[in-house]
This record gives C-alpha cells, sequence and structure tokens, in this order.
C-alpha cells in the first residue's frame, strides 16, 4: 500500500531535521517547521523521543472504532489501545519495540521511533566522549566492502570517540552463561533459558511465562554489559547502541537499565546519518582493532548464542558428566511453540534460545542486507576469529581484569556489572 499524505509529511520531517543536525541548525529548522504548520507532537517525538514509545502513530488512523485492528489484533503484549474515534495509542510501559503493529498497519500510519537527533546533538557538542556500540549483526551491512575498520574510521569522522563491537561483551556473557550451566544444571531435568541476546524472548518469558524466570540466568544482555563497561572505564562517557531492530530502544528504557545506554540506533538510522553527512565508509581508511572471538560474532545469527555456549561449555569443563543439549526457535511463534513443547514435556533439551526475529538479529526489521546474506556474513566473519571461544581470548580474560575480575569464576559471585535481577 502506499503511503499516505501525513506519512509522507514526516518523512519529509525527519529528513530536514536530520540535515538540519548535522549542521547543528535543528533549534531554528524546528522553529520553521512549526510556523509552517508542522505537526508539533511529530517534532517533539524526533526532539526527544526518549519521552515516547518504541512506536509513533502518523496521522489519525483509518480503521473505525468497530472495526478490528491489525496491530492491536496481533501484539501479544497488550500495549495497544484505541479512542473512542478510533485512533491507538502505544502503551511504553508495555511496548518491547517487536514492530510487528507496523507490520499489520494496513494504512502504514506506524513508524519506529527514531533517536537521531539527540544521539547526534550529543556527539557534536563534545561535553563527553560517545561511543558507538555496534551489533555482531553490523557485518556488510552498510556494503561487502565496509570492514570493521573502515566502519570505525566513519563513527571518528562523525565525531564519536571511537567504536566497539558488542561480540566482545557476547563472549563476556557466554562465559558467564556456561558457569551458570555448569553450577546450575546437575540433573538430567533441570534446563536453563539463555537471557543474555534477544529483549523479545525475554519480554516473553517475564510476561507471558513467568513461571520459567527461575531458569533465566541473571545476565544482562551484550549491550548493558558494553555500555556499563565503557561507564565504569570512562564515567563521562555516554553510549549508543547500533543494530537491527527497535527492541534494543525499549530495553534502554526499562527501569532497571535505563542510563546505561544513552541511545539506540537502527542500521536504516545510521544509514540516513551517512547519506546526508556525505560520508561513504568504504572509501574511508582502516581502523581495525580485532577483539572478539568467534563465539561473540556469531551471536547475530540464530543458534549462535546456543553453539557459542556449548562449545564454551566443552572448553571449560571437558569431563562434564551432563552436555548441553540446545534447542533453538526464530520468530515469535516458533519461540512460543518451543516453550509450550517444554511445558508440555516434549523436549529433552537443557537449554534454550529464543529470538524474537526469524534467522536471529541478521532477520532484525532494520537490517540493511537480505537475512540469508547477513547469516552468511555473520559465519565468515566469525570463521575469520583469531580465537574459537572467550576463555581463548586474552583479550577478554585482560578486560575482565581490569574491571576487578581476577578469574573467570569470579563472573558469579562479582558481576554486578553484567548481572540483571528479573
Amino acid at each position: 500500500m502506499k503511503r499516505g499524505s501525513e506519512t509522507l509529511k514526516f518523512i519529509d520531517l525527519y529528513q530536514r531535521m536530520v540535515r538540519a543536525s548535522l549542521d547543528g541548525h535543528e533549534k531554528e529548522a524546528g522553529e520553521d517547521i512549526l510556523l509552517e504548520g508542522g505537526d508539533p507532537y511529530q517534532l517533539d517525538c524526533l526532539l526527544h523521543p526518549e519521552a515516547h514509545p518504541p512506536v509513533w502513530r502518523v496521522g489519525s488512523c483509518q480503521c473505525s472504532p468497530g472495526q478490528s485492528a491489525p496491530c492491536i489484533d496481533n501484539c501479544i503484549f497488550d500495549a495497544i489501545v484505541r479512542d473512542e474515534k478510533g485512533n491507538i495509542s502505544i502503551d511504553g510501559s508495555k511496548c518491547v519495540g517487536c514492530e510487528e503493529c507496523i507490520r499489520r498497519c494496513e494504512e502504514k500510519r506506524l513508524t519506529a521511533s527514531k533517536d537521531i537527533l539527540p544521539a547526534l546533538a550529543a556527539v557534536r557538542t563534545g561535553d563527553a566522549p560517545v561511543y558507538a556500540m555496534i551489533a555482531p549483526a553490523f557485518v556488510s551491512q552498510f556494503a561487502p566492502e565496509v570492514t570493521p575498520g573502515k566502519l570505525r574510521s566513519a563513527f571518528k569522522q562523525l565525531g564519536f570517540k571511537g567504536m566497539v563491537e558488542v561480540a566482545v561483551f557476547a563472549d563476556i556473557l557466554t562465559l558467564k552463561e556456561a558457569l551458570e550451566f555448569d553450577r546450575n544444571i546437575n540433573d538430567e531435568t533441570d534446563f536453563q533459558l539463555t537471557s543474555c541476546c534477544c529483549p523479545m524472548w525475554i519480554a516473553m518469558i517475564r510476561r507471558i511465562y513467568h513461571q520459567l524466570i527461575p531458569h533465566v540466568p541473571a545476565a544482562v544482555s551484550p549491550m548493558i554489559a558494553c555500555a556499563r563497561t565503557i561507564k565504569t572505564l570512562y564515567p563521562e562517557a555516554k553510549t549508543v547502541f547500533i543494530g537491527p531492530c527497535i527492541a534494543k530502544k525499549s530495553e534502554a528504557k526499562e527501569p532497571d537499565l535505563a542510563g546505561d545506554v544513552d541511545y539506540v540506533l537502527t542500521f536504516q538510522e545510521v544509514r540516513d546519518i551517512f547519506d546526508f553527512a556525505r560520508i561513504d565508509p568504504a572509501q574511508l581508511p582502516e581502523d581495525e582493532r580485532d577483539h572478539s572471538s568467534r563465539a561473540g560474532r556469531i551471536y547475530a545469527r540464530a543458534g549462535g548464542v546456543s553453539e557459542a555456549v556449548t562449545e564454551t561449555v566443552r572448553r571449560l569443563y571437558p569431563h562434564r558428566a551432563i552436555a548441553v543439549r540446545a534447542q533453538k526457535a526464530d520468530g515469535v511463534p516458533a519461540c512460543k511453540k518451543m516453550i509450550n513443547d517444554l511445558l508440555e514435556g516434549k523436549t529433552d533439551a537443557n537449554f534454550f534460545e529464543g529470538m524474537g526475529c526469524i534467522g536471529g538479529c541478521v532477520g532484525g526489521p532494520k537490517a540493511l542486507i537480505d537475512r540469508e546474506a547477513g547469516r552468511e556474513n555473520v559465519n565468515q566473519y566469525g570463521d575469520q576469529a583469531t580465537y574459537p571461544t572467550p576463555i581463548d581470548n586474552p583479550y577478554v580474560i585482560e578486560l575482565l581484569q581490569r574491571l576487578g575480575f581476577d578469574t573467570v569464576e569470579a563472573l558469579l559471585e562479582k558481576s554486578d556489572i553484567f548481572t540483571r535481577r528479573f
């Protein structure tokens, strides 16, 4: 379906404001837009996304009050309500940013939130160093020839202090989950649900299958672990996560995590910034720093977490009596089926990995390339890693020591920075 006039006006507003922000003139541009009769609500969403839910309504809904609304019918978290005029609103306390409502809206009146303006303002003002934290799914998203080193150069050209690969922190969380598995799973009937990757998966467990929470290790996501580490080492720093979904925007706002990640941008938002700033990462020099292992890099595709934890458990405990028997699911229907099979005793797995998007993070709605190509790129990048697992990675061990962890096992005893209480 073609976009309506209100949606096109919002796109024009967004593009004008991004261009103005790159020049430091967003305030003046916003004033001009209001004088021209622009929508003050839409402008406020762009200027202050932290005050709004992860999904914004653009214009009035076309569904009549008595008519079934696909967006409401397909929200498994009951985050959408409708008033007497038929217009819907998003409850930010319930919305996890899965984007199912955006895909289902036949009139194209819903859009994902955008953090570009405040993120660029933080970079431009220079009041504090700003670090880009890039998700493991980033490989070849911006072009096949855009290497990690070229992408780091592009962020520095924008004014970021540096770029950190979140895969390094996927390494650390893999270690933590492997240690948790060894400590907790000593019975053939017991099981563990992975906790450190997809916010959709965790939200589903917490809100729909909350009886399973005791089987979820108390671990933050790699995004949060990365942000907390940066702010531990550089207390004045600001952090910007960049990935393929908007669920991370919702995760960053959760009460027990708020303040760790300052802004969340999608790959599409970053592409817009590069386009408007006329930066072509492919033409920039290399700024290469290779720190992550294969285990951390493959988190970006379905099955990656299970494989990483399985191999790390084998590496740490080669003679363990009970091995990891992993089962994975990707996509909401498959995740629900896997959990229901677990509850009904139809599986003998003892480690369960769920990802909200088909294909895993590489299949996220804000990815720039096809998920199969993304999966292949992630696998190749993983195969290029110097180290197979995080326990083999000296950089991970050194980083843990800088954070006060004298041994790997200390992740279980002294790990506030990597722990989340569900």
